[in-house]
């Protein structure tokens, strides 16, 4: 289940950043059979791309989403660019904002660091994985 690996992989003996968290949790999670170089991709993303802009466990869970849901480039249909706005709504619905600062000043602290913000993006994504996943056994 993708929220005990977040957990998991979002302890202090692993030091990921919140990027880093999602993917290599979505990794054991979903089966994504990453290499170690596929999940350095996130090391930039951390602490909203080290500006606190955009949240990094939310840029960690998009690149989930074209990892699972583009069969070889975004402009081959809608669905990625779908999910993708879906996903921020959620978040933001979830949390007030995607912005890295203000959700830091929100939800952050010395002991549990981000946790709360990197637990909510794993449960939107679980929410959409896990109903993408319904619609495709439908079929």
């Amino acid at each position: 289940m993708l929220a005990d690996a977040v957990k998991k992989y979002y302890d202090k003996s692993y030091d990921l950043n919140c990027a880093e968290t999602i993917l290599y949790a979505a990794n054991e999670a979903y089966g994504l059979n990453l290499d170690k170089k596929a999940l350095k991709t996130m090391a930039a993303f951390g602490g909203g791309m080290a500006i606190e802009e955009t949240c990094g466990a939310l840029t960690g869970a998009l690149a989930v989403l074209g990892i699972l849901y583009v069969e070889d480039r975004a402009h081959e249909s809608d669905k990625i660019k779908e999910l993708t706005k879906e996903f921020f709504q959620k978040f933001k619905d979830k949390l007030s904002t995607d912005n890295c600062k203000k959700l830091k000043e929100l939800y952050r602290n010395d002991e549990i660091r981000c946790s709360r913000i990197v637990s909510a993006a794993a449960e939107v994504l679980s929410e959409i994985v896990d109903r993408e996943r319904l619609k495709k056994q439908e079929v």
